[in-house]
């Protein structure tokens, strides 16, 4: 009997390493359709599309905005609970937003959470820039992207990091690869970066409206970031639309994706600059109090720190 137990875990073993990696994907066909009409009197600037891929499989959410509205204003915002946590639908209904997305990493075992990295709500710092890191004993400074608005409201994804309390903004990101890190930064490249509201998450998915996954120079490496997981990611296009885009994952009918498919859907979707925000079970996106999508295959949504918010007057 004890052989037979044996035989059959080392079977089941074999058996799973057998299936091998699971594909990563280079073209990612949606059919998105748009369901602006679902939700009553969504105001104008603001539709909405969902999409599948039966094949991978994936569920699929967007929210476009168009930033020339006038009528329409985004934010990043941050929780006011005591434990700085609040749920999407949670944030709509305590600003009156129209349309709330989960924003960046925040550290889930702190009470109140921690935000990683740069966290700015009007001008107010609730959380600085992360300027270095310590992996497997080696310190690796950074440039770990972010998502900011300006004073006139405007998105825009730069790879960042502060010195003397200014932040600064890189063309291209500190060279970092696994066991060869950036040792220091030389600010004389970087570039002011004047922002009100600001986020780190990371990495960049798109820039210069090419796919670009900039994981390693984010140091993201030896970590499960890269891997397949529900996803929220935010960018922006040519013509002023801001896009939100939420993945659904870790379910039967959707799996998730990598950062690598991430770029592509985003890249699909005609993004300028797009980037990864936080995922997992923290991947949610309300419309005028509707959620859309299945957390990590739920309809409870995860509490988060900070939060990207649409605004109608």
């Amino acid at each position: 009997m004890k052989r037979f137990y044996q035989l059959t875990i080392i079977t089941f073993t074999l058996t799973l390493f057998s299936c091998g990696e699971i594909r990563s994907y280079r073209s990612i066909p949606m059919g998105w359709k748009n369901i602006s009409g679902s939700f009553h009197k969504l105001p104008e600037g603001i539709r909405v599309f969902s999409g599948r891929n039966k094949h991978i499989p994936i569920n699929a959410w967007y929210v476009e905005i168009d930033s020339k509205n006038k009528h329409l204003s985004t934010e990043i915002v941050v929780s006011n609970d005591l434990d700085r946590r609040e749920t999407p639908s949670q944030f709509a209904e305590r600003m009156n937003a129209t349309v709330v997305l989960n924003g960046g990493y925040f550290l889930m075992h702190k009470i109140p959470a921690e935000h990683v990295g740069l966290l700015m709500d009007n001008d107010i710092t609730i959380s600085k820039t992360l300027r270095s890191m310590l992996k497997r004993e080696e310190r690796y400074y950074l440039t770990r992207s972010a998502i900011g608005f300006d004073y006139a409201g405007q998105m825009d994804i730069a790879w960042i990091a502060s010195h003397n309390d200014s932040i600064f903004q890189w063309e291209k990101p500190a060279k970092n690869k696994p066991d060869k890190p950036v040792t220091e930064l030389n600010y004389k490249n970087g570039k002011y970066w004047n922002v009100r509201d600001a986020m780190q998450a990371g990495p960049v998915i798109v820039s210069n409206s090419r796919k670009n996954i900039t994981s390693d120079e984010e140091v993201f490496f030896w970590s499960k970031i890269p891997d397949i997981h529900p996803r929220t990611a935010a960018g922006y296009t040519k013509d002023g639309k801001y896009i939100f885009l939420v993945v659904d994952g870790r379910q039967p009918d959707s799996r998730g994706v990598d950062l690598n498919e991430l770029s592509i859907m985003m890249f699909d979707l005609d993004c300028v600059e797009a980037i990864n925000l936080d995922g997992g079970g923290s991947s949610a996106i309300v419309v005028n109090g509707k959620l859309l999508n299945k957390p990590a295959g739920f309809t409870t949504q995860r509490e988060v720190m900070s939060a990207i918010a649409v605004f109608s007057e």
